[in-house]
């Protein structure tokens, strides 16, 4: 538990300096005022502040992968700042799935444990790399994605920052068996038959 307590600690102060990195990769339209008010038009600092990442304070390592955001959606003082978070965990041996970010490429910095991560480019290169505490790793922006803790007892703790407010997230499994695409598409796409096709499907919506 101290040294779970140490690496947020330590996560704290990198908050602020990744948020002067992605105000220069922002990828948002600029806004001509200082900050976008709220629909009832009045702030005061606690329109500022997000206490969403308390939790984590203290706090058990879950047992599956979690993600907690601040993001437009949960911190609406971020639009038209052009800037986001999310902070991953993972207990041992689990992964986050092939995803995108439609809006904004992703620096991932490594709080604690390790981690295997990779991204694959429009000419289908795979670039992988096994990561220690203290890394850093840029998924650049739209490009195919994954991260996976392959150490088999301990956890992993990771922070990602967006140049967006709203990066958005294209989880690949959950777009492709879970939208409701006709199984005869997706077999003769992935060269196999509709059996198979409806096994991953009911694979995917037994999951919570």
């Amino acid at each position: 538990m101290a040294s779970r307590t140490s690496t947020l600690r330590f996560f704290s102060l990198l908050i602020s300096s990744f948020a002067i990195v992605q105000m220069a990769m922002a990828g948002d339209p600029d806004i001509i005022s200082d900050f976008l008010l709220p629909a009832n038009g009045t702030v005061d600092a606690n329109f500022f502040t997000y206490t969403g990442f308390r939790v984590l304070i203290g706090g058990y390592p879950p047992s599956a992968f979690k993600v907690l955001k601040a993001t437009l959606a949960e911190f609406p003082a971020l639009n038209g700042q052009s800037v986001s978070y999310a902070v991953l965990e993972f207990p041992s041996g689990t992964t986050n799935p092939p995803h995108t970010h439609p809006r904004s490429a992703e620096l991932l910095f490594l709080i604690d444990g390790t981690l295997e991560v990779g991204f694959i480019d429009t000419k289908n290169n795979l670039f992988t790399q096994t990561l220690q505490a203290g890394d850093l790793f840029v998924f650049p922006k739209g490009l195919v994605h994954f991260q996976y803790n392959a150490d088999a007892q301990n956890p992993a703790l990771a922070v990602s920052a967006f140049g967006s407010a709203n990066a958005g997230t294209v989880s690949l499994p959950n777009t492709l068996f879970t939208t409701g695409i006709e199984d005869n598409v997706l077999a003769i796409s992935f060269k196999t038959d509709v059996a198979t096709i409806q096994k991953l499907k009911a694979g995917l919506a037994s999951k919570p």
